[in-house]
């Protein structure tokens, strides 16, 4: 099949890129390389540096390229820069975001997968771990901007007949993560480790989130992309369902490096909630999905990564 995959120069969207090539597939990757690397463009895909938010450019690709499948991992991902600057947020991620549904509506793409947010829409929870179910309240505009696009799938359904599958995801770790942004906690750790420094945790490292190792949820994409079964207009849950501190991650990536260094305390960031874990059992039971990997083997491997590069 003829896929796009929007972002496949960042951290996730590049291994789901080398997958998807490794079984055969025709790829075809957009990404404006604001955050995304050249080096993790696999060599055999087709690269467009463009920007979603330019539907003209996007069309010239759409119209040359003709995809079967747009998988849609692109988007502004900084929690604290849509605080600060929610037009550029919106920008990308809602109207960039419907640049894209536009043009696969108009070129019969025949499934598009959406990649949100399971850590930033539904706010702080009223139960865990969340299930697809639990209210949406965000608390970010990170969290609404990427919500935003749910429900404008479910209205291109109902008018255009637009089939599309919905994955919210966790925390993501592992090989790749950028150790400069602000949301990959492993890579942030481990490379200031690496480099003598005493790590940052914003609170008394007693907050949670649900982290799950980047190829289990490249998985789930496999896995919703070429299901028999449909999966149309569907949301899921990605996530092991467990909670883990700020410190116990903090403790894994220092006992996989083999350091002894203890943490830096400050203010926790607004925006940002306290406790969040995701309930997979809808994956489970639908996509005959489970994350494999666990934290102790996941840090293992990433740290691994990081030492190797340099």
């Amino acid at each position: 099949m003829k896929i796009i995959v929007t972002g496949g120069a960042g951290f996730i969207a590049s291994h789901l890129v080398d997958s998807l090539i490794s079984q055969g597939h025709d790829v075809i990757v957009i990404d404006n390389l604001s955050t995304g690397k050249k080096e993790n463009i696999n060599p055999k895909a087709t690269f467009f540096k463009e920007d979603i938010s330019n539907a003209e450019g996007l069309e010239e690709i759409f119209s040359k390229e003709r995809p079967d499948i747009v998988n849609h991992h692109a988007a502004q991902v900084d929690l604290r820069r849509s605080v600060n600057e929610p037009l550029y947020d919106a920008q990308v991620n809602i109207l960039g975001s419907l640049n894209l549904i536009g043009l696969s509506n108009k070129y019969n793409v025949k499934k598009f997968i959406y990649i949100s947010t399971g850590g930033a829409v539904y706010g702080e929870p009223k139960y865990l771990p969340a299930d697809e179910n639990h209210p949406v309240d965000p608390l970010s505009q990170y969290g609404v901007s990427k919500h935003t696009v749910e429900h404008y799938l479910f209205v291109f359904k109902q008018t255009d007949g637009l089939q599309y599958t919905v994955l919210r995801y966790p925390n993501v770790y592992g090989p790749r993560q950028d150790p400069h942004g602000e949301a990959g906690v492993v890579a942030i750790f481990t490379e200031q480790m690496l480099d003598g420094k005493r790590p940052t945790i914003f609170g008394d490292g007693t907050k949670t989130r649900d982290y799950v190792y980047v190829d289990d949820l490249i998985n789930a994409n496999i896995n919703v992309m070429f299901d028999n079964v449909s999966l149309d207009g569907e949301i899921f849950n990605l996530g092991w369902g467990k909670e883990t501190k700020d410190i116990e991650i903090f403790e894994a990536v220092r006992d996989a490096l083999g350091l002894d260094v203890k943490p830096i305390y400050d203010e926790k960031r607004p925006g940002e909630i306290d406790h969040i874990c995701l309930d997979g059992t809808k994956a489970a039971e639908q996509l005959n999905w489970r994350p494999k990997v666990k934290l102790q083997e996941g840090i293992k491997l990433t740290t691994n990564f990081y030492k190797e590069r340099r």
